[in-house]
């Protein structure tokens, strides 16, 4: 009787208190992870603006913007991980306690990144701390998803979880807008100083947005959903482990989903600094501010798509948008070559609108695909080992593809079979729109 009467508490929290506790959790998960993505841009932006220089500054340019990439990558490989560990522990703590976890990981090893010692001062020990730092920022944003888009779309109704879960998503672009704003805003005030210390006040600045994104989070309730398996006992003892064995395909189609998502997006939004100031001759400043419009843009784009995905389906909303970036790639390098300022300003402020109508529908798509107690664990890796097949590496093949072939439109090649490979995995995988995904489905 004492279990059936916290099952129904759990499973009517919803019902009693649903738009205000929906409300607060939404606001907490996209102000959580607009921070946590904060942190983790203001590596992307500086990697192509500064590290070469600083870290790096005894190797050639291409070299040096390589190496860049390569710390930067290490990032992506240790998301799966925190993927893992925060999976582990978020189907069996709770989301809430573990996203708390996750902001605290991924701030303070951002705050840390800015007391760095340059080449100059420590040699290659600064390279070496910039990488440690970088495992830890990957291992903190690995275990955010997850927990973040779990806590607003378990909240949310069957109709609208597609919008409801696509609010976290907004997270990256509002991330990415303010880290190029406050390095855009530093550099403009430190003028020819930028490389000795006016990088670095962006990244001390992710301490104070920390104590923001607690405050948030320390007021939210713990899902209906996840009450509910409290309540029935349905904790798993090793959810990781246990999701590999039951539900593998969903995890490595999530993955493969997001190829044309991933792939396109850190390259035009990281590779893009290197390629602007470098072979375009554009100012540091204008890739920046070209990009902060574009990041304006997806504030409309990831929710509507998100709320479309709700009406017409996860499924053929997300694959509208893997064919869209598949072809807005070679218009993307038409217009950059072309030279015209202008013309090139345009193509990147247009750049994330084919990223948002697939990461608006992809949080709930992939959440959707997880049975409820081992969705934080199963998400959370099938997302997060995109970073490694798509994510990380992309900024590096995009850079040797340019070195090789001295064309964009062999970069634009690159992306269009990305889209290919998740046109495939998109048509494969489960379509849970509309339908319950409170009760366990996969017979375990």
């Amino acid at each position: 009787m004492a279990d059936a009467s916290m099952t129904n508490a759990g499973a009517s929290a919803a019902d009693t208190i649903p738009e205000i506790e929906l409300r607060k959790a939404v606001i907490a998960s996209t102000i959580g992870t607009t921070i946590e993505w904060y942190d983790f841009f203001l590596y992307s932006t500086a990697a192509g603006l500064v590290f070469g220089k600083l870290y790096f500054p005894q190797t050639d340019t291409l070299t040096a913007t390589l190496l860049s990439f390569g710390t930067y990558f290490v990032g992506f490989l240790s998301r799966p991980i925190g993927a893992a560990i925060f999976g582990h522990y978020g189907d069996r703590i709770g989301r809430k306690a573990t996203l708390i976890a996750t902001l605290l990981c991924m701030g303070l090893a951002t705050f840390a990144i800015a007391l760095v010692p340059s080449y100059a001062m420590i040699g290659i020990w600064g390279a070496v701390l910039l990488t440690l730092l970088r495992v830890i920022q990957g291992i903190g944003v690995g275990g955010e998803w997850g927990g973040s888009v779990l806590i607003a779309m378990e909240w949310s109704r069957n109709k609208s979880r597609g919008l409801i879960a696509s609010w976290p998503q907004f997270g990256v672009p509002f991330g990415l807008f303010l880290a190029n704003l406050a390095v855009l805003v530093f550099s403009a005030l430190s003028g020819g100083a930028f490389l000795s210390w006016g990088w670095r006040v962006p990244f001390l600045l992710s301490l104070l947005l920390v104590g923001v994104g607690l405050w948030v989070r320390l007021g939210i309730l713990e899902t209906p959903t996840f009450r509910k398996l409290l309540a029935e006992h349905r904790i798993e003892r090793a959810p990781v482990l246990e999701v590999i064995r039951k539900q593998p395909r969903e995890i490595l189609l999530s993955a493969l989903a997001r190829m044309s998502e991933q792939a396109p997006f850190y390259i035009l939004t990281a590779f893009v600094f290197s390629y602007g100031s470098g072979t375009l001759k554009l100012s540091r400043d204008f890739v920046l501010a070209a990009v902060l419009v574009a990041s304006l843009i997806s504030f409309l784009t990831i929710p509507l798509s998100g709320h479309i995905s709700d009406r017409i389906g996860r499924r053929k909303m997300y694959m509208i948008g893997a064919v869209t970036v598949a072809l807005f790639g070679f218009l993307y390098f038409g217009m950059l070559d072309s030279m015209l300022p202008w013309v090139a300003f345009l193509a990147i402020a247009l750049s994330l609108i084919p990223h948002g109508m697939q990461y608006g529908p992809q949080a709930a798509l992939i959440a959707e695909a997880f049975t409820p107690r081992l969705r934080y664990s199963g998400a959370s890796l099938g997302y997060q080992l995109a970073a490694i097949i798509a994510g990380g590496p992309a900024p590096l093949i995009a850079t040797a593809l340019f070195a090789s072939y001295h064309s964009g439109y062999a970069i634009a090649v690159y992306i269009a079979a990305c889209a290919f490979v998740t046109l495939i995995a998109v048509w494969l995988m489960p379509d849970h729109t509309g339908k319950d995904i409170a009760s366990e489905y996969d017979h375990g």
